[in-house]
């Protein structure tokens, strides 16, 4: 049982960071999109497929 407990509280905390940086990285793109900075937007891009968020 609480093992169960325990792995249901690191399935929701890696969820919870996985939205994180969805989130951010999202507004990083915006970012960049709107100061026009190609680079950072490839490169951030390229993070985006890195961790699975592309």
């Amino acid at each position: 049982m609480l093992n169960k407990k325990r792995q249901e509280k690191a399935t929701k905390a890696a969820e919870a960071h996985r939205v994180t940086l969805h989130k951010n990285l999202q507004r990083r793109l915006e970012v960049a999109r709107a100061s026009g900075d190609e680079n950072l937007l490839r490169q951030l891009e390229v993070e985006a497929t890195y961790i699975g968020l592309s």
